[in-house]
């Protein structure tokens, strides 16, 4: 144990103490209250927290009556030392015996200790699940059957105790500056969730003696410390949670180690949680790996609820999230699909062997946000910038999505089995914000300078810069701005519109109905723009088809309730994480006929829209928490898959009968497994 640990002084009603070592400050067990700022080791003055010092008075115990020890009150300062000594060599992992009765305690070592209950008959000793710390080690507890029965006190200390037996074998061999090996084991993650299970239990026995009962959403039961994690997996994926909700209903819990996750699969409950509850349900959850990427919250997409997140989205609304903005920006976006156009039409393998479509679609993306953000654009795909751009990001959204990481976000205990992931990814988001600053940033700063107010049309960032200048924002909120847009921009509308792709191309029917509604109403050679599409009603339909089947974001961004909540009938305990499975609710058959076909005839009486008007089809959620990017998103997404059936004939590679359409996705997203190739032919007729 190190110079950072505290012990905890947890007296019982029988006048005994239970001590119980744990990293940081040190409080009373009891009241909670800290004792010292910055405690040091105990053992070198028996009684005393800090060296040489007399112990100090904290709310109902005189400290200095009761000094640190492990057995009875009227202990001699020898006895005292002696079985502190017995203590101190439980945490280090000498076998140690925890029993409940008149003369209990916890400890071995001493010549004056008391045998267990001492003349009084118990039952065997059992064990308590704590980690095989050094050899021949063992944790046990005797449970006497009077004692079982007596004040809750005693039931207190008795689950006090059992945790101590769990969690010493476990603190024991955590250093305070690194987690080590010790001389007789090492820290493995066995030993660590041996010991979590003896803490679990015994917490749970002290929880469940006292406490009000909530009602709970329905879920599948769960064992101590994991919950459902061992059963569920870490692929809480939009299919999975769906066959929950059949067995479950509309809402249902799962308990993920610490975590409580409620599943929302019903267009009724979805509507409370995103806009009847919407600002107690409207806070962002929190975990590690998004800590680092985010700055502890220092954007918008992903920071809690609250005065900063109303600030950010003001901030970028005028910007980016306007009609204004669309219709100033529309130029450069069709600029961009036409050079996609002239690109493959240019392309020999295109209209032969096939490319893969994505690749220069991905660029297309970039140079859209990237001219809207900072007036820049990459020429071509193997522009250096462009290429390192694509890699950082590339590899945030990777780490990010993966499951690696819910262990630690499950089981906090375990994030010291982090440590490289976490230290990893901090690099790559250093790496990635020094780009954005250095490259682009700053770039447009001297751009700026140079130019003069007044001069030229202003980029988005020009306006996240007056913000900064106002003092509104700080420098590391314009970077976690530019990141946002990175993440939330440009890979998700890649996405829809690579499925929306690979649909039109297996599904001929379809893509030659919107070809005639195009060339019908806008005429041949006329290429489609943003104010024709209120006009094409079936390209529309295709568009709130493919994100219907294909929801980038099945899950929604998670929403969270800070503080405890009703939802449906039910008892949501604080900080819970609400996923809304939007896309089962959208596939769902109960609400959908055929809900696996591609038919955009569905949408064709122009009933339900995008915006979540009707919660049976929410691909931007709705309320307070819903995507700013959809006033973006959908004329894009319209503009790429219009002009593309107006200019080429869509076929899957040679030998191929359909582009194969297995999806694949990580904790946030929804996209097509494979990049698949295409054959892509200059229009014939």
């Amino acid at each position: 144990m190190g110079a950072g640990d505290t012990y905890f002084l947890c007296p019982s009603q029988l006048g005994h103490c239970f001590v119980i070592a744990f990293p940081g400050k040190v409080t009373n067990g009891l009241t909670g209250r800290h004792l010292h700022k910055t405690p040091k080791r105990i053992d070198s003055h028996p009684g005393s927290y800090n060296r040489g010092e007399k112990p100090r008075k904290s709310g109902k115990y005189d400290l200095s009556e009761h000094p640190i020890y492990l057995g009875k009150r009227e202990s001699s300062t020898r006895q005292t030392m002696q079985e502190y000594i017995g203590f101190r060599n439980f945490v280090k992992g000498v076998p140690v015996n925890c029993s409940i009765g008149k003369d209990a305690w916890c400890g071995e070592g001493s010549k004056h200790q008391r045998p267990l209950n001492a003349g009084r008959k118990g039952l065997p000793c059992v064990e308590t699940g704590a980690p095989d710390i050094s050899a021949n080690a063992s944790r046990r507890a005797v449970l006497d059957a009077e004692s079982a029965q007596r004040m809750w006190g005693e039931r207190a200390a008795m689950a006090l105790c059992l945790a101590a037996g769990g969690l010493s074998g476990v603190l024991a061999e955590a250093d305070d500056a690194t987690i080590t090996a010790s001389s007789s084991s090492m820290f493995t993650l066995q030993n660590v969730l041996f010991g979590l299970l003896a803490a679990t239990l015994g917490l749970i026995l002290l929880l469940n003696l006292k406490g009000k009962k909530l009602k709970l959403p329905p879920g599948p039961p769960g064992i101590p410390i994991f919950g459902n994690w061992l059963q569920i997996g870490d692929d809480l994926n939009h299919r999975n949670l769906a066959e929950l909700a059949k067995k479950y209903g509309e809402v249902c819990m799962l308990k993920m180690g610490q975590r409580n996750y409620v599943i929302v699969s019903s267009p009724e409950v979805a509507k409370e949680v995103l806009h009847t509850q919407g600002v107690e349900f409207g806070s962002r959850t929190r975990n590690v790996v998004f800590d680092i990427f985010t700055g502890n919250g220092q954007d918008m997409v992903f920071t809690v609820y609250g005065e900063h997140w109303r600030r950010m989205r003001r901030i970028m609304t005028v910007p980016f999230f306007t009609n204004k903005v669309v219709m100033q920006s529309r130029f450069a976006w069709e600029d961009e699909i036409n050079h996609v156009i002239k690109d493959l039409t240019a392309s020999k393998e295109a209209s032969t062997t096939g490319v893969i479509i994505r690749r220069r679609l991905q660029l297309m993306m970039y140079n859209v946000m990237y001219r809207m953000m900072f007036d820049r654009r990459f020429e071509t795909v193997d522009d250096p910038l462009f290429v390192k751009l694509k890699a950082v990001n590339g590899e945030r959204s990777r780490l990010a999505q993966s499951f690696e990481y819910n262990y630690g976000d499950f089981i906090p205990i375990l994030r010291p089995f982090l440590r490289k992931y976490l230290a990893y990814c901090q690099q790559l988001k250093d790496k990635r914000l020094a780009l954005f600053k250095e490259y682009f940033v700053e770039e447009r700063k001297k751009v700026l300078s140079t130019r003069g107010s007044g001069g030229g049309e202003k980029a988005a960032i020009d306006y996240i810069f007056e913000s900064e200048q106002k003092g509104e924002i700080n420098e590391d909120n314009v970077l976690y701005i530019v990141e946002n847009i990175n993440v939330a921009a440009i890979e998700t509308t890649l996405w829809s519109i690579e499925w929306g792709v690979a649909e039109l191309c297996n599904n001929p029917d379809i893509f030659k109905k919107l070809r005639n509604e195009l060339d019908s109403i806008l005429g041949r050679g006329h290429l489609v723009s943003e104010p024709d599409l209120p006009q094409l009603p079936y390209l529309g339909s295709v568009v709130k088809e493919v994100m219907r089947l294909h929801m980038a974001i099945p899950l929604l961004v998670p929403h969270m309730n800070l503080h405890q909540a009703k939802l449906a009938g039910y008892d949501i305990p604080a900080e819970s994480k609400i996923l809304v499975n939007a896309w089962w609710i959208a596939n769902n058959p109960e609400h959908w006929v055929e809900p696996e076909k591609f038919n955009p005839e569905r949408f064709m009486d122009g009933k339900i829209e995008s915006s979540g008007n009707d919660f049976r089809f929410l691909p931007f959620g709705s309320g307070r928490r819903s995507c700013p990017g959809i006033i973006i998103a959908i004329p894009l997404l319209s503009l790429v898959l219009g002009r593309l059936v107006q200019s080429f004939d869509l076929y899957p590679p040679p030998g191929v009968d359909k582009i194969d359409m297995t999806e694949k996705g990580g904790q946030f997203s929804l996209f097509i497994k494979t990049h698949y190739n295409m054959v892509v032919k200059p229009r014939a007729d």
